[in-house]
């Protein structure tokens, strides 16, 4: 019963977790209304359409994670009834899975664009131009901060699991 509780415990974290991304969301969407109504100059006009983007693009994020890990959390008090072991073997295939694919995404790929988006905001000079590149390193950044965090909950959930596993 208490890998059960550990596994719900871990669902439930990354559920607020994942709110983050309806708050940043929200967040970039009220910049955008901000810059559109009380933007006087070019560069905040500019920040309108990338703020919005952005701000649409975290709240499809988010509802698509919310959803997976809610439907998560639903069935594990009957996958882990049905058969504990296969219950914890499939989840730590799933975070060996995840975890791999944060390994590429997050700290791989994601500081990649964010350095090369950096460098090009050098180049242009068009205000939007530079709101959209100075848009998309706040969204990977925000992106990066969130899932550092998944991730590091990943490796103790993961820990848990099979210290739970190895006291039964």
């Amino acid at each position: 019963m208490e890998i059960l509780k550990i596994s719900i415990d871990w669902a439930r974290a990354e559920l607020l977790s994942n709110s983050l991304f309806a708050l940043f969301g929200a967040m970039f969407l009220v910049a955008s209304l901000l810059f559109w109504s009380r933007g006087e100059t070019e560069v905040a006009k500019a920040f309108v359409f990338p703020m919005m983007i952005a701000g649409v693009l975290m709240l499809i994020l988010s509802g698509g994670l919310l959803y997976g890990t809610w439907k998560s959390l639903t069935g594990f008090s009957t996958a882990f009834a049905d058969d504990n072991a296969r219950f914890i073997g499939l989840e730590v295939q799933r975070i060996d899975r995840t975890m791999s694919q944060y390994g590429t995404a997050v700290f791989n790929v994601i500081p990649l664009l964010i350095a090369a988006t950096a460098i090009l905001i050098v180049f242009v000079n068009s205000p939007g131009w530079r709101a959209a590149l100075i848009t998309v390193i706040i969204f990977l950044g925000l992106i990066m901060l969130i899932d550092s965090n998944a991730n590091a909950r990943l490796e103790r959930y993961k820990a848990d699991l099979v210290s739970a596993t190895s006291s039964r």
